[in-house]
């Protein structure tokens, strides 16, 4: 390889010497010029595509520091196909619900074999960025706060089971954060979204005699009071929180049979919000999950 490097850097040995015609081309230059900016290294006589894909993994080292050589990593293809991609996305070029191109078209266009694309695609779609279904192109998926939080639902779980010590941290993090939460919603929860937490008590009462569907309306009841925030990102870490909570923290039955008084604890912080008092709201908050903790402190003895 022939290169020209700046401010003291050079190239580690062992990279193949390439030269093109093609040097001057407007790629090319856009490339060296880019490079030039940062301060880095200008670099000519290489083949554009070559020098794109190679350069991030060079080993550059100061010649001031002695460092004559340096291992150079290697990456997959299928790596090189999903920075592209993931750039193609974040950029905006493929907005929510737009399909990516084919299979057989990013082969062509990145000159690679199906496997690096399918590799690349299943790893997006790991990210939670795209949706696979067979026999369909890719779609970008829409990159909410819920999406993003949703990809780690399954480590937190096994993290939780895992390890009991998390599942007291989350609980004290839960208590930290619905405190904070009930508060904003004391200044914020419309008339309307009071109705619906009233309307919610009603539905979790009816379901005093069904441990699962009293479980499952407490939750959407602390869902309301999250969303009630206007933070898309609260939101979705309630929801997450939550969630997780439910399917390690107290025994169902055990819960419902203290439902008189988690319905009361339940009234008394929409009475809080209603009043626009926080810590009325708070206050009520503490009592309910103070239920919560003796109803797991009972489970745990027996």
């Amino acid at each position: 390889m022939s290169a020209r490097l700046n401010k003291g850097w050079r190239l580690t040995r062992g990279v193949q010497r390439r030269q093109t015609v093609a040097r001057n081309a407007p790629a090319t230059l856009r490339w060296r010029k880019r490079l030039a900016g940062r301060g880095w290294v200008e670099i000519q006589y290489l083949d554009f595509e070559p020098c794109l894909l190679q350069f991030p993994d060079m080993a550059l080292r100061k010649a001031s520091e002695g460092l004559a050589e340096a291992p150079i990593v290697r990456r997959k293809l299928s790596d090189h196909v999903l920075d592209r991609l993931k750039a193609m996305i974040t950029s905006g070029e493929y907005g929510p619900g737009q399909t990516l191109p084919s299979e057989r078209e990013l082969m062509a266009s990145y000159g690679v074999g199906r496997p690096a694309i399918r590799e690349a695609m299943q790893a997006l779609a790991n990210a939670g960025l795209i949706t696979i279904k067979h026999g369909e192109r890719a779609k970008v998926r829409p990159l909410t706060a819920k999406a993003a939080v949703g990809q780690i639902d399954l480590v937190a779980q096994l993290m939780l089971s895992a390890s009991p010590g998390m599942l007291q941290n989350l609980k004290e993090a839960r208590r930290f954060f619905e405190r904070g939460m009930v508060r904003e919603a004391a200044a914020k929860a419309s008339d309307a979204e009071i109705t619906e937490l009233d309307a919610l008590i009603v539905e979790q009462r009816a379901a005093l005699n069904d441990a699962e569907s009293f479980v499952a309306a407490d939750l959407r009841f602390h869902n309301k009071i999250a969303s009630i925030s206007r933070n898309a990102i609260l939101d979705a870490v309630a929801e997450a929180m939550l969630g997780w909570l439910r399917n390690d923290q107290i025994d169902s039955e055990a819960f419902a049979a203290r439902g008189e008084a988690v319905l009361e604890a339940h009234a008394q912080i929409v009475e809080g919000l209603r009043m626009r008092d926080p810590d009325a709201a708070e206050a009520a908050l503490c009592r309910y999950l103070d239920q919560a903790d003796a109803v797991e402190r009972i489970a745990v003895a027996s």
